[in-house]
């Protein structure tokens, strides 16, 4: 077990986050990560992905991007506003992807993917966690950690993983995602984050 530094919660073991404050925890690295280069598989499919990219800082989670100048805050899914730090230049970006519950009490609901990284958690202002799938309103039992899962775009390919959640990461009722490992995602994919039921729609231009 690691125990945070801030708030003193033991985590699971490969964790990178803290799942009750979300704090980084100890043992992480704090500078970029060199990327692997891609390791084509055996069989000749798809090459897979290894980890490559270093944690975001907390604030800048919900955009994969590292910037100098703030932009206007955004509004989430759920209604409540988190700070957007962006390039004061650039325009938000059309979704490209989305992710629809489709069990329990509030199917339907959609979550509109618009970066090349996009975070699944629950929204912690004193954090400074603002994920861009923010199921806090929809996950009454806690079952997902404050930063759970990742979903990431590479040309035409989607893959999502584990960020060292507590209750796990599953794609079509498959194995758990290990912290860390990356894992194809196609259109009409199910994925679960600890009892909530997602469904991956990639959307056509």
């Amino acid at each position: 077990m690691i125990t945070c530094d801030r708030c003193h919660t033991e985590n699971l073991e490969g964790a990178q986050y803290c799942d009750e404050c979300g704090a980084m925890l100890p043992g992480q690295p704090s500078g970029p990560r060199r990327v692997a280069p891609l390791a084509q598989e055996a069989d000749g499919g798809s090459p897979s992905i290894p980890v490559a990219a270093a944690p975001a800082e907390p604030h800048e989670a919900h955009t994969g991007r590292h910037s100098q100048a703030f932009a206007p805050a955004r509004t989430s899914v759920s209604g409540r506003t988190a700070p957007a730090r962006e390039y004061a230049s650039e325009s938000v970006s059309a979704p490209h992807a989305k992710l629809v519950i489709y069990r329990g009490r509030s199917v339907g609901k959609e979550f509109l993917l618009n970066d090349d990284e996009s975070h699944i958690g629950r929204w912690d202002a004193d954090g400074g966690i603002f994920p861009d799938v923010d199921l806090d309103a929809d996950d009454p039992e806690a079952k997902v950690s404050r930063r759970h899962a990742r979903i990431s775009r590479r040309g035409e390919q989607y893959f999502i993983e584990d960020l060292g959640s507590t209750n796990g990461t599953f794609v079509n009722r498959g194995r758990r995602l290990l912290p860390g490992d990356r894992q194809l995602l196609r259109d009409g994919d199910e994925v679960i984050v600890g009892k909530t039921f997602l469904r991956f729609h990639v959307l056509k231009a």
